[in-house]
């Protein structure tokens, strides 16, 4: 049975009944305190600043700045933060770039209620954890050739509808150069077609929807 402090946790999510729920889980363990909420990822800077957390739970999808830049800019301040990112996004490249901007844990909402407290002790004990099934697409697409900035520009305007006269257009290229883009974009993502490859660069978190 833990008889230190109380582990201080900071709740970074943009959707209040997902921080109640965190909230109310939290209260039922004597060994985790929630100090404080942020609804964005300033606010979740400022928090930490204020707080200084032993643990930050970030959601990854908030208005105004993201999660990823939010870790990004609290580990560049604060280089022993352990920031858990709990999200409902289970795609392979929306993780790497979280766990490479440095956080300590990557899991989904819906294991919340099984996982989160066990994750949030580990994390503060030091250890590392990826939900299984984040885990799976990581080893899936370890080899993948990674989509260039230029191509993920391309894939989120194809993602949008945008023809490829549009798509050149707006990206001041030729369309000749577009077409040999989207047959790369196809070609590393394993597509048959634009509109499959708009699905998996969605799924694995590539581009935003």
């Amino acid at each position: 049975m833990n008889t230190g402090p109380a582990i201080r946790v900071l709740a970074a999510d943009d959707h209040p009944i997902v921080r109640r729920g965190i909230a109310l889980l939290l209260s039922t363990q004597p060994d985790l305190r929630l100090v404080a909420e942020a609804a964005n990822g300033h606010e979740a800077i400022q928090q930490f600043r204020a707080h200084r957390p032993d643990v930050t739970l970030m959601d990854l999808q908030m208005r105004e700045m993201s999660g990823v830049d939010a870790i990004s800019a609290i580990r560049g301040e604060f280089p022993d933060a352990r920031i858990i990112v709990l999200t409902t996004y289970g795609g392979d490249v929306q993780a790497r770039r979280a766990m490479q901007a440095g956080a300590r844990a990557y899991m989904l909402k819906d294991s919340v209620e099984r996982a989160l407290l066990d994750t949030i002790r580990a994390v503060h004990a030091g250890r590392r954890f990826v939900s299984p099934e984040v885990s799976y697409e990581l080893a899936e697409h370890v080899a993948d050739d990674m989509l260039t900035a230029t191509e993920v520009r391309v894939l989120q305007l194809i993602a949008q509808g945008k023809p490829n006269k549009e798509i050149a257009r707006l990206m001041s290229a030729t369309e000749t150069t577009v077409k040999w883009q989207v047959r790369t974009i196809l070609s590393k993502l394993g597509a048959q077609d634009r509109t499959q490859a708009a699905m998996i660069g969605l799924r694995r978190g590539i581009i935003e929807p």
